[in-house]
């Protein structure tokens, strides 16, 4: 059995670390080009294949309600970053799809976040970053019984 009390610092840490390299990574993010949450859905599309993703993936993908994915959506639309429409194989579905300028905003974006997100992970050696991504992942993956 996991002793109670290693458990709750080993959270406390985990979750202090997590706020304060988010807090110093979001600096990245403005709303006059993309704030954080268009850029989680940019980040989904533009790694599926022709940069086109069935809503439900981004839907999956993101931490806020899918009403919110869905309204989020639709101001990238209306902004021009993103284009929507049905998807053939499922008739409740819809398709996502990066245009241009949204691809390309994008990719501006994400080459200074990926340096500014290596340099504050490499106070980490790789070996370390390698058994972070591995330790986070068995968390993410576990689901306790009810």
């Amino acid at each position: 059995m996991t002793d109670r009390r290693l458990a709750i610092d080993a959270w406390e840490s985990l979750f202090r670390a997590q706020h304060e390299v988010f807090g110093d990574i979001s600096q990245d993010f403005h709303e006059d080009t993309l704030n954080q949450a268009e850029y989680d859905v940019l980040l989904t599309v533009t790694r599926a294949d022709d940069m086109t993703a069935r809503l439900r993936d981004v839907t999956a993908n993101m931490l806020i309600s899918q009403p919110s994915v869905s309204r989020l959506v639709d101001r990238m639309v209306s902004r021009g970053l993103i284009d929507k429409c049905a998807d053939p194989e499922d008739g409740r579905g819809a398709l996502v799809k990066a245009t241009d300028a949204g691809a390309s905003l994008f990719r501006k974006l994400a080459s200074a976040h990926g340096r500014v997100i290596a340099e504050r992970m490499s106070l980490l050696s790789d070996d370390e970053l390698t058994q972070l991504r591995d330790l986070t992942l068995k968390l993410r993956k576990h689901r306790p019984e009810c």
